[in-house]
């Protein structure tokens, strides 16, 4: 094991993993802040290949596990799936637990939670909330003078009131505002077929449009360092958060917000703070000036809270 700075032994972090992108996006973030932090061994665990009983995940009693692993400082969980692994390694000699995002359990039964402000949790000291939900990009030293856009188009939601004929209407209205950028389109997983089929027709000399099946895992971080404005559906939270991290400025199309909708809240808050920006105030993101002060790095935050509370002796 590899010492940090002080000569104290450098930590080792678990990452309990269900192998879903969004969550192991969020691990993989926050693992890379504690690694550059802390100097931090960091191991991601699959929950999937060590199935635990119920009875264990209630009592603290951890299953056999694989000694190369190290003995853990943290152990952080992503995903309802790797909850009973987390729970069932709790009673671990000097190991601290968390878990990302609101769980189905008592939160007294792990050490601390980073939870997205849009889940209501109540606050407490053991309790980091976050803006929007954490995410591996880092921030760009420089946004590139090019005038290269990037839209990036969700789908239906629970929490917005999906229209077609609107996304592409907002889409077609900002490339003939801006007819000097390149732009750069993608859908996911949860487009509809027909407003592919519609984006694909846009497609031109100063038009690219990415199939989505066709992208891969860096090709995000790759675009946005290309890019000098971003444009995402307010559906696509994770995307809407990724792009605000890189610090190109970053506007959402208009949907209707469904009501009582959380996840719709969260966008709102981050519109509030400055982070993103409104489709009505579209010209301030093309232009590069928007209003917030500060810039968005919750994996940054969250690892340098983790540290202050877990890696330096702190109990909560």
């Amino acid at each position: 094991m590899t010492n940090d700075r002080s000569g104290s032994p450098a930590p080792v972090v678990w990452l309990l993993t269900d192998k879903k992108p969004g969550h192991r996006n969020q691990l993989k973030g926050l693992g890379n802040r504690l690694r550059v932090l802390a100097g931090a061994s960091v191991l991601e665990v699959d929950a999937t290949e060590t199935p635990v009983p119920l009875w264990r995940a209630l009592l603290g009693i951890p299953p056999a596990m694989d000694q190369t692993l190290g003995a853990p400082s943290l152990i952080v969980a992503a995903g309802s799936s790797t909850h009973r692994l987390l729970l069932s390694l709790r009673r671990r000699r000097k190991t601290r637990t968390v878990v990302l995002m609101k769980p189905g359990f008592p939160l007294g039964w792990v050490d601390a939670a980073i939870i997205p402000g849009h889940d209501e949790v109540a606050p407490a000291r053991y309790i980091l909330t976050t803006e929007g939900v954490m995410n591996a990009i880092t921030p760009l030293a420089r946004i590139t003078d090019k005038p290269e856009g990037l839209i990036l188009i969700g789908g239906p939601s629970p929490h917005f009131d999906w229209d077609d004929d609107v996304v592409l209407g907002q889409v077609s209205q900002l490339m003939g505002l801006y007819p000097g950028w390149r732009w750069t389109i993608s859908g996911s997983r949860r487009t509809p077929e027909t407003l592919l089929t519609q984006l694909e027709d846009l497609a031109g000399p100063k038009v690219t449009v990415v199939d989505p099946e066709r992208t891969h895992a860096s090709w995000l971080p790759h675009q946005l360092a290309a890019s000098r404005a971003v444009w995402v559906t307010p559906d696509s939270g994770s995307m809407a958060c990724e792009a605000a991290t890189s610090g190109v400025p970053t506007g959402l199309f208009e949907l209707a917000p469904k009501s009582n909708s959380r996840v719709a809240r969260g966008m709102a808050s981050l519109v509030e703070k400055g982070y993103v920006a409104r489709w009505s105030d579209h010209a301030s993101v093309m232009a590069g000036k928007l209003a917030g002060a500060h810039h968005l790095w919750e994996a940054d935050r969250a690892a340098r809270w983790l540290i202050e509370h877990f890696l330096k002796g702190g109990k909560r």
